[in-house]
């Protein structure tokens, strides 16, 4: 399996630090607002490469934290804490806003197939863990108290920026127009590990620390997670884009200046979710939710479905043209599904082994959930039975999590159903079991009696019944159980 690691801006063979573990940290979502589509996007492709992990027989242990502590709008200490914009929008506690906006993060994940991680860790759990943290980069000299807050000092590291070959004046976070220099820092670069004094009044969330009364930084907070969950390495770190900097290049650095030694080998970031008009975010107009997705008459996995038809490293557009075109083909797939017939045939395990490869083939290859999208169609046009192209498809959605199944049977019986309603013959089976054979013959019976060969229909039924088969005629079909 090949992952595109974005620290060394390559394809690398994946290789896990441990034969019996894959460790796995995401960043998860600040809990002060709905989630939009574009960060759900995000979720979405970490989920499928948690799933094809685990698919590939990886035992895997995927921590995630929730946001719920004061979240600044620049990491120069600008704009409002985002928790405590919240409260006040709605009247509410910031922990009370965390708790609502984090069930109702978890509820889109559900509607979107994606799993939920094994550890959910809020930030706010894991003071203790920051300040330990805290307290050894300030022993060891990579950071300083100054006008009450606590500083990492960018200048003790090598190397500082890891993501790209930027000149540091482009990246300078405390001079941009419109940003206030912060005089207390030694370098321009350096960032906050604790604030006792910040810009803003009324900050919500405050505890003790050898500092005074304040609260985290943001980076800390998932260098202190990770830990406390994954220990002092890590395979994999996964977030969007936008999170590479400066929030993961500051985890690295102050992971790495604690640790004494190499963090993370493999780092993969998702690329945006484009509207016409450049990056979906909450602060424009486009905010774009599950439920609205839902108040429109789209389903969930359609969106899904959308996404993995373009690959995590590119932008993509969206339009509600696209979601319409995505929504169409997704209908139209379970269609096709809902038509293969179930018991048609015993299981090809060639055919099977054939297929899966085409398959795995595209997701080690960087996750290229497009072809492998592509592999799922070729199954439904393998020369195969319908009974082992339904495994295959089974087994595909593993990874895919697009509910084919599920919502093939409901097809299936909507279908049913429509038969029986047009007077068609309907084969029905008390316990849901579907036999090719039983059901040529039942339709062979039907064609007799529709000739008026009685005794051709009474001979079939006989034939059925030795065989341990009995028959139930009902409107417009027949009903079938074994003894």
């Amino acid at each position: 399996m090949y992952l595109y690691n974005s620290a060394t801006r390559k394809k690398e063979l994946f290789v896990p630090n441990h034969p019996d573990i894959v460790k796995m940290y995401t960043c998860g979502p600040t809990v002060y607002h709905f989630a939009h589509i574009g960060n759900l996007r995000s979720y979405i492709m970490e989920d499928i490469l948690d799933r094809y992990l685990r698919y590939s027989g990886y035992n895997l242990k995927r921590v995630m934290n929730i946001t719920d502590v004061g979240h600044l709008t620049s990491d120069a200490d600008e704009g409002e804490d985002k928790m405590l914009k919240g409260a006040r929008r709605e009247h509410k506690s910031v922990m009370e806003i965390a708790q609502f906006y984090t069930d109702a993060f978890f509820s889109d994940c559900a509607k979107l197939g994606i799993r939920t991680p094994d550890v959910v860790e809020p930030a706010t759990n894991c003071i203790d863990d920051y300040i330990k943290i805290i307290s050894k980069l300030m022993d060891t000299g990579y950071a300083y108290f100054a006008g009450g807050n606590v500083y990492f000092d960018t200048s003790r590291l090598e190397r500082y920026y890891v993501f790209n070959d930027f000149n540091a004046e482009d990246l300078d976070v405390g001079v941009r127009e419109g940003v206030e220099e912060d005089t207390n820092k030694r370098n321009k670069n350096d960032f906050v590990l604790w604030f006792t004094k910040s810009k803003f009044e009324d900050q919500a969330l405050k505890w003790d620390s050898p500092w005074g009364v304040g609260y985290p930084g943001w980076h800390i907070e998932c260098s202190g997670i990770s830990m406390k969950h994954l220990g002092e390495d890590l395979d994999i770190h996964c977030g969007g884009i936008d999170n590479a900097f400066p929030h993961h290049t500051n985890e690295i650095a102050q992971s790495e200046s604690y640790l004494g030694h190499k963090w993370c080998n493999y780092w993969m970031h998702v690329l945006h979710l484009n509207t016409n008009d450049g990056k979906m975010s909450k602060s424009k107009g486009e905010f774009l939710t599950v439920s609205l997705l839902e108040e429109k008459g789209y389903d969930p996995r359609a969106y899904r479905f959308f996404c993995l038809q373009s690959h995590y490293r590119k932008s993509l557009v969206f339009t509600w043209e696209n979601l319409d075109n995505a929504q169409l083909a997704y209908n139209k797939l379970i269609a096709r599904i809902a038509a293969l017939k179930p018991g048609d045939g015993t299981i090809d395990k060639p055919v099977v082994a054939e297929l899966k490869e085409k398959f795995c083939k595209a997701l080690d290859n960087d996750l290229n959930t497009s072809l492998a999208v592509t592999a799922l169609y070729d199954v439904l046009k393998a020369p195969t039975n319908d009974e082992t192209k339904l495994f295959v498809i089974r087994d595909f959605d593993r990874v895919l999590s697009l509910d084919l199944m599920a919502k093939a049977d409901k097809k299936r019986e909507e279908l049913k159903k429509e038969a029986v309603a047009a007077g068609e013959f309907t084969i029905v089976s008390e316990s849901g079991e579907a036999d090719a054979e039983i059901e040529a013959k039942l339709r062979a019976r039907q064609d007799a009696k529709k000739a008026k060969n009685f005794a051709e229909a009474d001979r079939i039924r006989g034939e059925l019944k030795d065989a341990g088969i009995e028959l139930t005629d009902i409107p417009h079909g027949v009903k079938w159980k074994r003894l």
